[in-house]
């Protein structure tokens, strides 16, 4: 009869036993965790202290979510950028370290994203779900894992392409003063590379909010958003995430780059950049220089510049173009900051805003404008039209300014205007109208023939539109030798001028 409580009172006690010998066994893990204290927090900055053994640029955790690059390392104190909201945060909130530099997600599923330079989505499609992570400051490539810049990057803007050239592994500044094209130049190049096997990363850094979504929604309207990575930072955003959205933004161009895809990166704009290191320093005390910015501004460009290549083939042979924009103030080209991105990269596209005004578009200034590399990367077919063509625009230009005064021309001197008044005609452009490698080349071998300067100026729209048109009738063979590194023969160029001066017989007067 006592079977069953004996049992009962026997599995009591061997239950117990485990347990008692589980707690005994059972030895908590003991783990360093190093917290400080908020000393102060300021506009986009805190003073943090108790962190004796903080790194350099090491993330830092704030509560709310928030986190925090730590910039200062003084004896008594830490410097932190805050890269958020930081209106909750009061002193003595408790900060943590987090042991690791800023990162990123980066891999292909952000492409058709909009995101922020921490990886968060801002256009409302869900989380971003990738499991791969860079940081945001990475070394440059090493120059001997560098190639030469030998493949053209097709902008589709007819006066860059021809005159002003770029190559993939190229940094060409895009600079000129407020509202005269330069993101729509930006954005245009973004749009010409559908189907051209180049991803697209645009970085807006502080712009108006408005505007973001304007170029996305072009983006997204045109269907480039299948190839580009958005990364934005808003003008009411903190000063910390304007500072880090191009490093951000580089990172994850640099992970294509490097399984070898060619990548365009456009930071729109680095003035923007600036300011806000700008502001960030003189809050954290750093001694202020020319114009008020750091001493390290130069660098800090120059180390996100050097991050743009053409890899080996060793290396997988991807590249990284990068098209950094920058705004100039009343045409002056020469202030600090322009001056150093100038000094930084491989040439400049310089927007006028005196062509601007004239309705002369996209404003591109060809005098002040220079490609030092991408020359060597053209195509051979604009090779062979390039140099005539830069030459009678530029003489047509030195000589317009006399006939504007009303000066007695003679017939040479103004045949060159006639002829420089049809190149311009033809280098004008819309806005989100990129134009094909044949149709760039039937229009600029038809100038150089002097084909067009028997065309009345107000019928030149229509005549440069029919030549276009005209070029889809360029044989396929001819097509693959145009977009090859081949040398136009004088068979394929009588072929092209026949059949622009065909479209064209209507247009003469």
């Amino acid at each position: 009869m006592n079977t069953a409580p004996d049992r009962l009172e026997l599995f009591v006690d061997h239950t117990f036993a485990a347990i008692r010998e589980a707690r005994e066994s059972f030895a908590p893990p003991l783990a360093p965790h190093e917290v400080g204290t908020i000393a102060t927090v300021s506009t986009g900055i805190a003073k943090v202290s108790g962190l004796a053994d903080v790194g350099f640029e090491e993330l830092l955790a704030f509560p709310g979510g928030v986190f925090g690059i730590a910039f200062n390392l003084d004896a008594d104190e830490i410097g932190v950028v805050l890269l958020g909201d930081y209106w909750q945060l009061q002193a003595g909130d408790t900060v943590e370290r987090t042991g690791r530099v800023m990162d990123v997600a980066v891999g292909a599923a952000l492409l058709g994203r909009v995101i922020d330079p921490l990886g968060r989505p801002l256009d409302g499609q869900g989380p971003v779900t990738t499991s791969e992570r860079l940081p945001v400051e990475r070394p440059a490539v090493s120059i001997m894992d560098r190639a030469p810049v030998t493949v053209p990057l097709q902008t589709g803007i007819k006066v860059i392409d021809a005159l002003i050239p770029i190559g993939r592994g190229q940094r060409e500044l895009i600079l000129g003063d407020r509202q005269t094209g330069k993101t729509a130049i930006a954005i245009d190049s973004i749009l010409n590379q559908r189907g051209q096997d180049v991803l697209c990363v645009y970085c807006a850094i502080g712009q108006r909010a408005s505007a973001t979504a304007k170029a996305v929604a072009t983006l997204r309207e045109k269907g480039a958003m299948d190839y580009t990575v958005v990364v934005v930072t808003e003008g009411n955003d903190a000063p910390g995430l304007a500072y880090i959205a191009p490093y951000a933004a580089t990172s994850i161009a640099e992970h294509f780059m490097e399984r070898g895809r060619d990548v365009l990166i456009v930071y729109d704009d680095l003035t923007h950049h600036a300011r806000a290191y700008r502001e960030l320093s003189l809050l954290l005390r750093r001694p202020p220089g020319r114009e008020a910015f750091p001493g390290d501004i130069f660098y800090i460009h120059s180390r996100l510049l050097e991050r743009a290549t053409h890899l080996s083939k060793e290396r997988g042979g991807g590249s990284l173009t990068a098209l950094p924009i920058i705004e100039t103030e009343a045409e002056n080209m020469s202030a600090y900051i322009p001056t150093n991105l100038i000094s930084i990269t491989d040439g400049q596209v310089y927007l006028s805003p005196s062509l601007f005004e004239l309705g002369v578009l996209p404003a591109v200034d060809v005098g002040k404008s220079v490609s030092r590399v991408g020359g060597k990367a053209q195509l051979a077919a604009y090779r062979a039209v390039a140099g005539d063509l830069k030459l009678a625009y530029a003489q047509f230009e030195e000589l317009e300014t006399f006939a504007r005064f009303g000066a007695h021309v003679d017939e040479k001197t103004r045949t060159i205007i006639t002829h420089g008044q049809r190149i311009r005609a033809c280098l004008k452009q819309s806005e989100l109208a990129p134009v094909s490698v044949p149709a760039q080349i039937a229009i600029l071998l038809a100038l150089i023939a002097g084909l067009f300067d028997a065309v009345p100026l107000e019928r030149m729209p229509a005549a440069e539109q029919a030549a276009q048109e005209a070029a889809a009738g360029i044989p396929e063979a001819l097509h693959e030798r145009l977009a090859s590194a081949d040398t136009l023969s004088d068979a394929d160029r009588k072929m092209i001028i026949d059949l622009a001066r065909q479209a064209l017989t209507g247009f003469v007067t």
